[in-house]
């Protein structure tokens, strides 16, 4: 039986496991992936206190060798169901843990456009993830969709190699970090595509051969990458009571949900800003808030 059960790897998660271990908490970490959750999918970290700049790899590889180091507990099991009773329970694919408090910090995932074929090529020309599959497409044209810093940052970083990134946002204007828009807008091989959306994929012999615009126009691309939102994690809590929001889970000032002794924090909890600085600050603050 733990003191305290962590959902999620990611910062917030190896955040918190930092600040229980110190604090002589019998913690465990449960994550269903990869260490570092999806830190692991960013090309590159500017906006970190402490790294002028690192790739998302690099941070996600000292995050878990810090947890290492610190011997904390941890397992790489999917976290299936969720019981919270006074005592907590918590079932993997492949063990059923016990713990006093829990904190959920499972995240976030990329979210799709629903067009037809969209799973079937997801991995074979769609991607969510420039870092791990950029390279496959050098010296070859590509589209990014989506609005935000992640999709003007993968542009940027796609843009270092492959030959034309076409930028397509539905909207008139970009909704990222103003630095970001200033380097997509001097970048000579990004081409802006705004008010505009992609409508169909075009495929020729079961391939990605482009995309259909609203407007009609068809882009010849090789790969596409899309950035077009999140969903959070939350599907394991179908079962549970705790308050949400479209997914999202609904925290008080404490991070402490609806249900007494659980907690929430990170990107799978709703809120204004998501940044890895203030999700693992979120982290460290839980255990604060339930240790007092």
């Amino acid at each position: 039986m733990y003191d305290l059960i962590i959902i999620g790897m990611g910062i917030s998660g190896i955040s918190a496991g930092i600040y229980a271990h110190r604090a002589g908490m019998k913690v465990l970490l449960l994550e269903g992936s990869a260490p570092g959750g999806t830190i692991n999918s960013i090309s590159e970290i500017e906006n970190y206190p402490g790294f002028a700049s690192i790739s998302g790899p690099d941070l996600a590889y000292n995050l878990f060798e810090e947890v290492n180091k610190m011997g904390i507990e941890y397992k790489l099991e999917k976290v299936t169901d969720v019981i919270t009773d006074s005592m907590k329970t918590v079932k993997t694919t492949s063990n059923v843990y016990e713990t006093k408090y829990l904190l959920i910090a499972s995240g976030r995932r990329p979210k799709m456009l629903g067009l037809k074929d969209e799973e079937k090529f997801l991995g074979r020309g769609l991607s969510t993830c420039a870092l791990c599959d950029g390279a496959l497409y050098k010296n070859s044209d590509v589209a990014v969709i989506g609005g935000g810093s992640s999709a003007l940052s993968e542009a940027l970083y796609l843009s270092r190699i492959v030959n034309k990134v076409y930028l397509i946002h539905r909207r008139d204007e970009f909704r990222g970090e103003d630095t970001l828009i200033r380097e997509v807008e001097q970048k000579d091989n990004i081409e802006l595509i705004l008010n505009n959306e992609v409508t169909s994929l075009k495929i020729e012999e079961d391939k990605i051969k482009g995309v259909i615009l609203k407007d009609g126009k068809e882009l010849e691309v090789k790969g596409i990458f899309l950035y077009v939102g999140y969903i959070p994690n939350t599907d394991f809590l179908a079962s549970t009571d705790i308050a949400m929001d479209s997914g999202y889970i609904l925290v008080d000032d404490h991070h402490e949900t609806n249900i007494k002794g659980v907690y929430a924090s990170g990107d799978v909890v709703k809120k204004e800003i998501y940044q890895i600085v203030n999700a693992a600050s979120e982290g460290a603050e839980a255990v604060v808030y339930m240790t007092r």
